[in-house]
């Protein structure tokens, strides 16, 4: 968390429609605070703020779960990993002064009084400034939503790995933005088992579980993502998953009590009978 969907909601709001009406596309980043070095992956502090500064903003988007701020010269990339978030602030000096939150970490000064403020309270989120941002974005796999993914190429990826469904589609460098939650939920609307050994998918259901991947990204971003925890907020899709968090609960389907497992030490959750095992006889 946050995954695929809320990533690009973010990306989304900080181009367009942020939580505080303002694009930063097309401001200079005219100064940085740079508040936990660490936060800072590549280059130095030091390097970061001395190259960052005096550029400008030309385009936010997304690739996986990274925000991708392309500047003038550099590729700004932010992973927010468990808890990070960015908000806009408006107010001049006094944000620096008196806006800011326990948690930042890093404060970008923006053209026209606007600061983009890097916030995450465990601390493992993580920024680089890249040349290339292939050096950091290089070994990810597909997007899950791009059109050079088809079901057959799905399916000859699946068929390369003997991998248990839930890890290998959580696996960032097989495909890109997948985490926990939608993983859940895409694997319910498939009706397939996240135990089940990747390379025995037939052709059908590999076209069935893309579908279901993105139906379940695409109604994820629609509602702006999943708010479940005080980190990120704004998204209402936790009021519609079907598996995700309900152990105990009915499934909105047969009517069988939803079940949590551990697959690949996360938390898994399954309608027994929706997604039931195949024997190995069968």
């Amino acid at each position: 968390m946050p995954e695929l969907p809320e990533v690009e909601t973010i990306a989304r709001a900080l181009r367009q429609e942020n939580r505080r009406g303002f694009s930063i596309t097309g401001s200079e980043i005219e100064d940085v605070s740079i508040l936990w070095e660490r936060s800072i992956a590549i280059p130095s502090a030091v390097e970061f703020k001395q190259r960052v500064c005096g550029q400008h903003i030309r385009e936010v988007g997304r690739r996986g779960k990274y925000i991708v701020v392309t500047l003038t010269q550099d590729t700004l990339l932010i992973h927010l990993r468990m808890s990070g978030d960015l908000r806009i602030e408006q107010g001049g000096a006094d944000v620096l002064k008196n806006g800011l939150h326990k948690h930042d970490r890093v404060a970008f000064t923006l053209s026209g009084g606007n600061y983009l403020i890097f916030e995450d309270a465990r601390k493992f989120g993580r920024l680089w400034l890249l040349a290339d941002p292939q050096e950091e974005l290089g070994t990810l796999g597909p997007e899950p939503l791009g059109e050079e993914l088809d079901a057959q190429r799905f399916y000859a990826m699946l068929q390369g790995k003997k991998r248990q469904l839930k890890p290998l589609l959580m696996d960032q460098h097989f495909l890109a933005g997948m985490g926990n939650i939608y993983t859940d939920e895409a694997l319910f609307k498939a009706r397939l088992h996240p135990l089940l050994n990747a390379v025995d998918l037939n052709a059908e259901q590999t076209a069935s579980l893309l579908r279901a991947i993105r139906e379940t990204l695409q109604e994820g971003i629609a509602r702006n993502g999943s708010s479940i925890d005080w980190v990120y907020r704004g998204g209402d899709f936790q009021n519609h998953f079907a598996v995700y968090g309900r152990t105990g609960e009915a499934c909105p389907v047969c009517g069988a009590t939803i079940e949590r497992l551990v697959v690949g030490q996360r938390g898994t959750h399954i309608c027994p009978q929706c997604q039931a095992l195949p024997s190995r006889d069968e």
